[in-house]
């Protein structure tokens, strides 16, 4: 049976200054754990704690840059541009640039605050 998503549901987001994070498929919209869909809309300056998480995420940057820290090294998503970070990797999210950014983020499975284990700052 097709599922009509009316609208996002707005979650809370971590991170030094307020993010907006639209989840339109997820464990709060739609009681969905396999896959989780969400726009987000980062201002200037704002980062979040490091996380491990067991999800894989897949990142489209629509509009600004993204910046994306692992171990490895730092890489800046522009928009048009795409990344894919794996389960079990460290990584912390950034919008250092002038506009922030704004991204879509898809997770595999879904999204949850019990599995993404953000570093205590």
């Amino acid at each position: 049976m097709v599922q009509v998503i009316e609208k996002p549901a707005r979650v809370q987001a971590a991170g030094n200054q307020p993010k907006l994070i639209d989840e339109y498929v997820g464990r709060v919209n739609s009681r969905t754990s396999e896959v989780s869909v969400a726009r987000m809309q980062s201002p200037s300056g704002w980062r979040e704690p490091g996380q491990t998480p067991e999800f894989d995420e897949y990142t489209v940057v629509l509009r600004g840059m993204l910046r994306v820290e692992t171990r490895e090294g730092s890489h800046d998503i522009h928009a048009g541009q795409a990344v894919i970070t794996h389960c079990g990797e460290w990584v912390r999210y950034s919008t250092p640039g002038p506009e922030g950014a704004e991204y879509l983020a898809v997770c595999l499975p879904a999204f949850s605050p019990a599995t993404v284990h953000r570093d205590h700052e």
